[in-house]
């Protein structure tokens, strides 16, 4: 027996692989675009998180290359010791303003922001409370925090009730996704806000798909409910729709004081490329300039809702740019995948564990920068496709 031994007994992608069916890890030869090359193929992408299309605008790639010349390539070492550049300062300011905090934090990965700061404020004796969709990187900093994690339901207000009344008098967290990435439904942040009151409890929102989507500017959540004081902790990401890697928390002065000096993956990572940063910068400048990318953004989202919808496909609780097809079936949703990459169209099958049994799903996603000629053609394939497995 060794270490190896379960990697060995792993067998199943490789069984998808040999069959065909297997959709991960896909190689792309060009920028992401509404079309992209998929082994020398043009692919209409329905499947990227560039919700406002900027990841090749030549403003984004012009601040990139200046960054590059200035600052070089990377920083060589983390924030706390050799790391910090006036446009990490520059871009913290930047995004605080965005959201409507005093104060942000920039970590070099989304997943690092969350891992940093739940396993950093939450300690023993204390309460970390998620809904039972959030996403892996909440749960991963949960699980390193010394705080006890207790779940509710997805978006069951009935049930985060009955949780808080168990934890009544003790210091607690509730943990939501603005936005839930598979689902693409949005957290019920005005009733989660109430019983955050009732309860003595404390409210952190994970906008990773809400910046760029909701709220004025595409400032996330809080601010497309009017609850920006009425929340915490703000956390976002700049993978999706600020055309970079990398993540941010925002809060008060003294949660950022806090981090600074306890958040581990902060002080012992590297930190944010220049590049990463100076884009970043100037996603927000666009987003904030050009309010019609979020409402043409919008304008497709209502659009390919209705035309799922008429078509006979079950999109369930979705009201974002995100737009699951639940297929049900493990290897339909497979087949799905397959019939689609065939005829041009990259889509993303999720499957179990991250869905019930049962009821996997066809996500797909829209970006402000798809024509209307581009989804009626995906239109037609999903039609085609869907009537042939008996989907719809």
């Amino acid at each position: 027996m060794n270490l190896y031994d379960k990697c060995a007994s792993f067998t199943q992608a490789k069984i998808l692989e040999e069959q065909g069916f297997y959709p991960y890890f896909r190689v792309i030869n060009s920028e992401q675009d509404t079309e992209v090359v998929v082994n020398g193929k043009k692919t209409l992408m329905l499947g990227s998180n560039s919700y406002l299309g900027l990841t090749n605008h030549p403003k984004v790639k012009e601040a990139a290359e200046k960054a590059i010349k200035k600052y070089g390539t990377g920083c060589a070492g983390s924030r706390f010791l050799n790391g910090t550049l006036d446009i990490h300062i520059e871009l913290e300011q930047r995004l605080a303003d965005l959201v409507g905090m005093d104060a942000a934090l920039a970590y070099s990965t989304g997943f690092q922001a969350n891992l940093g700061v739940l396993s950093t404020i939450v300690g023993r004796g204390e309460y970390l409370i998620t809904d039972k969709l959030d996403h892996a990187s909440i749960i991963d900093g949960c699980r390193l925090s010394y705080g006890k994690m207790l779940r509710f339901n997805h978006n069951d207000m009935d049930d985060l009730e009955r949780v808080l009344q168990n934890v009544e008098e003790t210091p607690k967290l509730i943990v939501v996704d603005g936005v839930f990435s598979m689902e693409g439904d949005i957290a019920n942040l005005p009733q989660i806000v109430h019983l955050a009151q009732k309860y003595n409890a404390q409210v952190m929102v994970d906008d990773a798909h809400s910046i760029g989507v909701l709220g004025k500017n595409g400032s996330g959540t809080a601010n497309h409910f009017g609850l920006t004081d009425k929340v915490d902790i703000i956390m976002g990401t700049f993978s999706k729709s600020l055309a970079s890697v990398g993540g941010f928390i925002a809060g008060n002065e003294v949660l950022m004081h806090y981090l600074k000096h306890f958040s581990r993956p902060l002080i012992f990572s590297a930190s944010l490329p220049p590049a990463s940063t100076a884009t970043v910068i100037a996603a927000i400048d666009i987003m904030e300039s050009e309010p019609e990318r979020i409402e043409r953004l919008w304008e497709i989202t209502r659009y390919m809702q209705k035309e799922f919808t008429d078509m006979g496909y079950d999109i369930g609780t979705s009201c974002t740019p995100i737009i699951p097809l639940h297929v049900g079936e493990l290897m339909t949703a497979f087949k799905m995948w397959r019939m689609l990459a065939d005829d041009g169209v990259f889509i993303n099958p999720v499957i179990p564990p991250a869905v019930p049994e049962h009821d996997c799903l066809i996500r797909t996603s829209f970006m402000a920068t798809h024509t209307d000629e581009q989804l009626n053609i995906a239109l037609e394939k999903f039609k085609k496709v869907g009537k042939k497995l008996g989907v719809i």
